[in-house]
């Protein structure tokens, strides 16, 4: 007999899909525009590393969260998340990402790659015509 809970599976692929894509193009909208308080004292150039960051996740995080190309969107966006761990938060002084800040960027990396090959699951908008 199926458990209640998973019965809600396809709901919660969906969600984690939803949420996971919308946090991280606001994580883009923060670099690029300097919404939600920007990032503090950080003047990015145009065409710079973290300028292409924050395309990368306004782009892929919102096509996540709609649900279209979402493997394609996924797999990108959880490749940035690696080069951001290796970049930004191994070379301080822990390679443990609680110590070096990196847990965003860790677990962003792997929900990602998570839905890169299981795909955006139901109620996205790519499946609206199947």
């Amino acid at each position: 007999m199926e458990s209640m809970l998973s019965k809600l599976g396809g709901v919660s692929h969906a969600a984690l899909r939803i949420v996971s894509g919308f946090m991280f193009a606001c994580h883009g909208a923060q670099k690029l525009f300097g919404a939600f308080g920007g990032v503090p004292g950080m003047d990015i150039p145009t065409f710079g590393l973290v300028w292409f960051a924050g395309v990368i996740e306004i782009v892929g995080g919102s096509l996540i969260a709609l649900g279209v190309r979402t493997q394609i969107a996924a797999f990108i966006c959880s490749g940035e998340m690696a080069v951001a761990y290796f970049v930004a938060h191994f070379s301080r002084a822990a390679p443990i990402p609680i110590q070096n800040k990196g847990e965003i960027a860790v677990l962003y990396c792997f929900v990602f790659l998570y839905l890169a090959t299981n795909g955006g699951g139901p109620f996205g908008l790519e499946r609206r015509g199947k």
